[in-house]
């Protein structure tokens, strides 16, 4: 490994052997806090006993079936919007009035009408990941180039044809920007979710390892729930810039 990709993790790891030296030195004991060593064995004791990989595939099922889900939604929506100004405007003061809602506020709600379990929290996920993707959809198609809305019209496409061979590909490094974003959100609101309510998932965990005054365990939940949003960020980058090239940097940013 060169040293220009190690110089990152330098800070990190000279702040957790200063936080693991400051520990042992004043022999704390809390309830909430636990040396780095002490997170690192409640980690490898928890994959070993795949009580994280179980938690972590309750999490990941709900948050990718939402992800699905709002995505499609958020899609449509932003496509329907940005080819139609005047649809755009019919809809902009209710879309405007529901997107500030947060997505836990919809819990009860959902408790009520579908219960504990996968389904309200692939409900809540979805409604959380349709704003991002509808948002920047629309700006994608807005920013199609015209002279290409003008050969759709000159080959005489469909409406259907029109999104499917100009609108889309033009647009799908942003529209890919926006999944990348709806993807971390994804993951946010899915713990969130379990922590908040739902006995399922990696939120579950961290909470049954408070209940039981661990926090060796939570903070080990936590550090594994960061690695998996790093891990699927880097997918996400390492694809969008093999499908797309510069066209992700310098279309939509990255």
């Amino acid at each position: 490994m060169s040293l220009e990709r190690t110089k990152p993790l330098l800070l990190p790891l000279a702040a957790l052997l200063v936080f693991e030296l400051w520990i042992r030195l004043a022999h704390l004991q809390s309830d909430s806090l636990a040396p780095p060593s002490a997170v690192l064995a409640a980690l490898v004791a928890a994959l070993a006993d795949l009580s994280i990989p179980i938690a972590t595939r309750d999490t990941l099922l709900a948050a990718f079936a939402g992800l699905a889900i709002g995505s499609v939604i958020g899609l449509a929506l932003g496509i329907a919007f940005g080819i139609s100004r005047v649809l755009d405007r019919l809809m902009e003061v209710t879309i405007e009035a529901i997107r500030p809602i947060p997505s836990i506020a919809l819990l009860p709600i959902a408790l009520i009408a579908l219960g504990f379990g996968y389904r309200m929290e692939i409900v809540i996920v979805a409604f959380a990941c349709v704003w991002p993707m509808l948002i920047l959809s629309r700006t994608a198609v807005r920013g199609i180039e015209p002279r290409l809305m003008e050969v759709s019209r000159a080959l005489r496409l469909t409406p259907v044809q029109r999104i499917i061979k100009i609108i889309i590909p033009a647009a799908l490094p942003r529209i890919f920007v926006a999944f990348r974003l709806s993807a971390g959100i994804a993951l946010i609101v899915a713990v969130t979710v379990e922590i908040a309510i739902n006995p399922l998932g990696l939120g579950a965990g961290i909470m049954l390892a408070q209940q039981a005054l661990r926090p060796d365990l939570m903070l080990a939940y936590l550090v594994w729930i960061g690695a998996i949003g790093y891990g699927l960020n880097l997918v996400l980058i390492v694809v969008q810039h093999r499908l797309f090239g510069r066209a992700a940097t310098a279309g939509a940013g990255s």
